[in-house]
């Protein structure tokens, strides 16, 4: 089977078109690509889209229907929606110019839905790599989702803290101040006494699997990676003493200073504090050593999903 899949997020929309026989079966890539739309941008205050973010997020639909059409053969194409959409009194109007620029509307997913969906996609495979059971943490721009298990998620919670939501409601220093930086991390810690009390079962995960910008950004500025290679942040492994280390250096920059970290896209320079905050806030409170960072993620979890429908 030929297949598209597009995650519409809250900071970016992202496109893979792959094959694949069967949902464990190996996930063959022919064209996978990301580009930030920022769509959630001030949604916490407005609870509506904005107009320039829903252009810009169509416009990247219709790049991508574009793509997809070149590829050919693609019988099945499915996106999904997810924190911004989910916040927005007015996704109905966004879904309809969706629909126009992609040719199918896309679905909302609950937070459950994403988790399972970001699961599926980070640990198939994943028995050679590392030990089970696994926590996968999917870090995105409005929310963050938590999932443990081992062949299927038996936990999961996705709660209201992202990189973009972070950034707006608490860091507004350039660079963030330190009462600032408190008081998100204190948030962030509210949000984990949540998962550890509806999700005990993260408590007895042996492996941290991380995915989304952040994690993969700060893993490129620690090993120093001026261009995105995939070899080398798939499965790299973060030390929380690392990614401590690269958080120092991101929160005291200020913005025209931040952008030069190497592997730092343009448009997370104004939103990876808010990131590595819950990053690092995640290994220190679930006291893990280290953090398995994966490249396989909703995505690829979507692609599987179809197989089976």
């Amino acid at each position: 089977m030929r297949a598209a899949a597009i995650d519409i997020g809250t900071n970016s929309t992202r496109l893979l078109v792959a094959e694949v026989d069967r949902p464990d079966g190996a996930l063959v890539t022919l064209d996978r690509r990301m580009t930030i739309t920022r769509l959630g941008r001030g949604v916490d205050a407005s609870r509506r889209l904005a107009p320039d973010a829903v252009t810009r997020t169509v416009d990247a639909l219709a790049e991508y229907r574009t793509a997809i059409d070149a590829i050919g053969g693609v019988t099945q194409v499915r996106a999904t929606a997810t924190s911004a959409a989910r916040d927005a009194t007015n996704r109905d109007e966004f879904f309809v110019a969706a629909h126009g620029a992609l040719g199918v509307t896309p679905e909302l997913l609950s937070g459950q839905e994403e988790a399972r969906l970001s699961f599926l996609g980070a640990t198939t495979g994943l028995a050679d790599v590392a030990p089970a059971p696994y926590l996968v943490v999917d870090i995105g721009g409005g929310s963050t989702e938590f999932v443990v298990g081992t062949d299927a998620p038996e936990g999961l919670i996705s709660v209201d803290i992202g990189c973009v939501r972070i950034t707006e409601m608490w860091l507004h220093g350039d660079p963030p101040t330190a009462e600032e930086l408190s008081q998100a991390v204190h948030v962030v810690r509210e949000h984990l006494a949540d998962v550890l009390r509806e999700v005990p079962a993260v408590t007895t995960a042996k492996t941290l699997v991380g995915l989304a910008g952040t994690v993969s950004s700060v893993a490129m500025i620690e090993q120093g990676l001026a261009t995105y290679d995939r070899d080398r942040v798939h499965h790299f492994r973060l030390t929380r003493a690392a990614a401590e280390d690269v958080f120092r250096t991101l929160a005291t920059e200020a913005a025209h200073d931040r952008r030069h970290n190497p592997g730092l896209e343009p448009g997370r320079v104004d939103v990876i504090v808010g990131g590595a905050i819950i990053l690092v806030t995640v290994l220190r409170t679930l006291g893990f050593d280290e953090l398995l960072t994966s490249e396989s993620d909703i995505l690829d979890g979507l692609i599987r999903d179809m197989t089976v429908r």
